[in-house]
């Protein structure tokens, strides 16, 4: 990628950005080198989702043993073919990844790193996917819309607390790592970004029934201005009477509201329901 300018490259391909894939391509060699650095790629395989422009994938390339690239823009070939000019230790396949099986994909697949400046749209299905379906991911560092990195990130009593910071923690430790300006990419985007990396460690909060304590996040977040007693009986049809008895063996206050909970808390949640025989 010697002397590579992504804005002349872009044009003598005729590339026009597509709205509909939210794209915004990252040129600066040194953020690039810094989110390659933070997600751990050396000596590993890599997992690229919307590899765009394919500077990411050049970055990555340069420390991963391999890189297997997603991008659903067939537009972008010539773009690519430039931009990995020489690049043995990479391959870009035009399919939409979130319309892929995992258990196929994995396959023949050894453990992997997932590394991607995500479309901002598709953010939340796929760390969801990969989270609750893949065996051999070992972690994801992603490139999100920065208000979108709070609340994966989000403590306990806090606002940006939500469903989906307490379903992530089920399977994962997550933290932001970098902040990025909207500044640093082409075109630029109206809003800030910030890089996550997602640890797996599945079983970090014990043997927990992975439904009953989605249900129970579900609930507790389902009415934010309600308390946790009125959000559980009306998702699991309790009396007033049973939510506190329920509340109260898990050392949760009745007029508590879900954001308070943390996740470990979620689970002796889930436990004392289905001690009840609570479906």
């Amino acid at each position: 990628m010697e002397n590579f300018d992504l804005k002349t490259t872009l044009a003598r391909a005729g590339f026009s950005f597509k709205k509909q894939y939210g794209q915004n391509f990252i040129a600066d060699g040194a953020l690039l080198e810094r989110i390659v650095e933070l997600s751990g790629a050396e000596g590993c395989h890599v997992i690229e989702i919307g590899c765009g422009a394919g500077t990411l994938t050049c970055a990555l390339a340069r420390r991963a043993t391999f890189v297997h690239a997603y991008e659903i823009d067939k537009s972008l070939q010539p773009v690519l073919a430039r931009t990995l000019a020489g690049v043995e230790n990479a391959e870009v396949v035009f399919k939409d990844f979130l319309k892929l099986r995992l258990d196929v994909l994995e396959r023949d697949m050894p453990a992997y790193r997932v590394v991607a400046n995500l479309p901002y749209y598709i953010t939340t299905p796929l760390i969801m996917m990969l989270l609750e379906h893949s065996k051999k991911c070992l972690s994801l560092t992603v490139m999100v819309q920065k208000e979108v990195a709070e609340r994966l990130c989000a403590l306990p009593n806090t606002p940006e607390y939500g469903a989906i910071t307490a379903n992530i923690a089920l399977y994962a430790e997550c933290r932001k790592v970098l902040d990025v300006g909207r500044e640093m990419f082409y075109p630029s985007p109206n809003v800030d970004s910030a890089v996550v990396r997602i640890d797996i460690s599945r079983g970090r909060l014990g043997d927990v029934d992975e439904a009953m304590y989605k249900r129970v996040v579900q609930a507790a977040f389902s009415a934010r201005r309600k308390t946790l007693e009125n959000n559980l009986c009306k998702a699991f049809c309790l009396t007033r009477g049973q939510a506190a008895d329920i509340l109260s063996a898990c050392s949760v206050d009745s007029k508590a509201r879900g954001e308070v909970l943390s996740p470990a808390q979620f689970v002796l949640l889930a436990e004392a329901l289905k001690a009840e025989g609570i479906k």
